[in-house]
């Protein structure tokens, strides 16, 4: 398990970190988001033990990072968005390398040759690591970070860079190591954490604005409940429209799909099904219902929603 508590990072007047709190628990794949700015990476390095904190505690498996940092660094696999990588080295001799520098007591050539099968490096282990291409590079880095069996894996921006393919290939490997490891994923590509992980916390300006399960973050941010209805019309005639049915709270467009065609996102009371009232409005006034579902805002417009907020602190590394 990890347990992040309080955390504060400060350089100078400017508060990177803001009292930073979420748990991590074991076998769990924890999405942590934020925009460029929000104190993301500041936070997954200070968990690593890159740098200190100013204030809060870290604490990894009952090791508390910076009491205890040799046996907290046990605990923990880092792959950070560009991979510490000798790239003279061939990939089985860094690996025997790494495998040196961390005191691993396993049994080095069965353990080595089980890492290299897991991130399917295998038929590329005598290839110089210069000469890999950007995935087979990342995932040379995704296995010096599993040297050990580390129980917690820390991946920051693992698939940058990557096409399709490979960010397809490195999903399927990340959500696989699920099942035996505490992952913290971080990633801007939101489809990608959608699809990997369990729970997601998001930080904005230094502070955890959201932290819910990967399919209740956009219900934990509304007051009620939410529907998203595509529907023809001029703008502000079907605003007008909707706002004379009972229980909704609030009508907002989030996006144009059509030469004259919205899809909004009408935020309404709880326990109160409008769907009814709304398709008869909009039907009276001819204005064509060309999708709607309850459920509310896709992790993108949730993640847009909370990120958008700003406060007047500052701006935060």
């Amino acid at each position: 398990m990890v347990e992040v508590k309080n955390l504060v990072k400060t350089y100078g007047d400017i508060r990177a970190v803001d009292n930073v709190s979420f748990k991590v628990e074991d076998g769990e794949i924890l999405g942590f988001l934020g925009p460029n700015g929000a104190g993301k990476s500041t936070t997954m390095n200070i968990i690593t033990g890159y740098i200190s904190s100013s204030g809060g505690t870290v604490t990894i498996n009952d090791a508390e990072i910076l009491r205890d940092p040799k046996e907290a660094k046990k605990q923990i696999g880092y792959l950070p968005e560009i991979p510490p990588l000798y790239t003279d080295m061939t990939v089985q001799k860094y690996l025997e390398f790494m495998f040196a520098i961390k005191k691993i007591k396993l049994p080095k050539a069965e353990h080595i040759k089980e890492v290299l099968s897991l991130t399917k490096l295998t038929d590329h282990k005598k290839r110089l690591i210069k000469n890999l291409s950007k995935g087979y590079k990342q995932r040379v880095g995704l296995a010096q970070a599993l040297l050990g069996n580390p129980p917690v894996l820390i991946l920051d921006e693992p698939t940058v860079g990557l096409d399709p393919s490979q960010i397809r290939e490195f999903r399927t490997l990340i959500k696989g190591l699920g099942k035996k490891h505490t992952v913290i994923f971080s990633s801007h590509i939101l489809s990608e954490v959608q699809a990997i992980c369990d729970r997601i916390v998001v930080i904005n300006n230094g502070e955890v604005v959201a932290d819910a399960k990967t399919d209740e973050l956009s219900s934990a941010i509304t007051s009620g409940g939410n529907l998203a209805v595509e529907i023809e019309g001029n703008v502000s005639s079907v605003v007008s429209a909707l706002k004379g049915i009972t229980g909704i709270q609030k009508i907002s467009v989030n996006r144009k799909t059509a030469e004259d065609r919205c899809l909004y996102n009408i935020e309404h009371k709880k326990d109160i099904d409008i769907r009814r009232a709304v398709f008869a409005v909009l039907a009276k006034n001819n204005m064509p219902i060309f999708s709607m579902n309850e459920g509310g805002m896709s992790l993108e417009e949730a993640y847009l929603k909370l990120t958008s907020k700003s406060t007047a602190k500052g701006g935060k590394k």
